[in-house]
């Protein structure tokens, strides 16, 4: 008898991987400050271990590669199979060859004791329904002393684009808007004091949260909304029930909305991050 054909598992992030990917020097352009200040935060050196987790299409896995050269390693995680798959690709075009994937939910990752440098998340970690486990999850993952860097979405009023996204595509959806904070949501850990408490639930010490202004440049909100429209995975899924006139509907809505960006340069879109690091283990005394 012919073995039995292994189960494939789809997740919603994998109608969004290849448009993720597709855009990645836009979100590396994007990105590229606060990535910076993630990887100097957690002392990302030569010969370094790393654990990239939601690692999505590898934009940041690829610089982490570099960082550690040939005696390093990365672990690029992510809950999408399908994004995985792209990353590695992605890493072999760029030249690096110190990557691999595991796919793996950030709240389960099964990697106690892997005795890693250090542990980044680069906008996955407010994802998660349950955020503290994953950092627990991270944590187990690492050496003692050990450091971890995540970047989330601030406030909704500091993000005022990702805002109308949201609201617009709920109210099309004839949705209630939930709270802005609800787990696993966008702006789920942007809520002041909330990331440095779980940092410290989860065990790590020397704890450092602090805002980070992302403005995203783009020639027009057309160019914002076709990013979204292929790669926005929370505001695809919202508007995925409705018939597609519906949904141009909302879309042209959010456009009309997402032109009071717009200036004679160009549109420019607000964003603010959260940095969040720590160390795994108890506060340093001084001597």
């Amino acid at each position: 008898m012919a073995p039995a054909a292994a189960v494939v598992q789809h997740h919603p992030w994998d109608k969004a991987a290849e448009g993720w990917s597709r855009h990645s020097s836009l979100v590396n352009s994007w990105l590229h400050d606060v990535t910076v200040r993630m990887l100097s935060s957690v002392s990302i050196a030569e010969g370094g271990r790393v654990m990239d987790v939601a690692a999505g299409a590898g934009g940041q896995t690829i610089d982490i590669a570099r960082r550690v050269g040939p005696g390093g390693a990365v672990l690029a995680t992510d809950i999408s199979a399908r994004i995985l798959q792209l990353a590695s690709e992605n890493a072999h075009a760029a030249g690096v060859s110190n990557v691999t994937t595991q796919v793996a939910d950030a709240q389960q990752l099964g990697l106690a004791g892997a005795g890693f440098d250090a542990a980044v998340s680069r906008l996955g970690l407010m994802f998660c329904p349950q955020p503290v486990l994953a950092l627990r999850e991270m944590a187990a993952a690492l050496r003692p002393g050990g450091r971890l860097a995540a970047v989330v979405f601030s406030q909704p009023q500091a993000n005022p684009c990702v805002a109308i996204l949201m609201t617009t595509a709920l109210r099309h959806a004839g949705r209630t808007a939930a709270s802005p904070f609800e787990p696993g949501t966008l702006f789920s850990l942007g809520k002041p004091g909330v990331l440095a408490e779980l940092l410290e639930q989860a065990g790590f010490s020397d704890i450092k949260v602090e805002p980070v202004t992302a403005p995203m440049h783009l020639p027009s909100s057309r160019h914002y909304l076709d990013f979204i429209r292929s790669s926005g995975s929370p505001i695809m899924e919202i508007l995925a029930p409705l018939p597609v006139p519906a949904q141009n509907d909302a879309w042209a809505d959010m456009e009309e909305q997402l032109n009071r960006f717009a200036s004679a340069d160009g549109w420019c879109g607000p964003n603010e991050l959260l940095l969040g690091s720590g160390r795994l283990g108890a506060a340093d005394v001084p001597a």
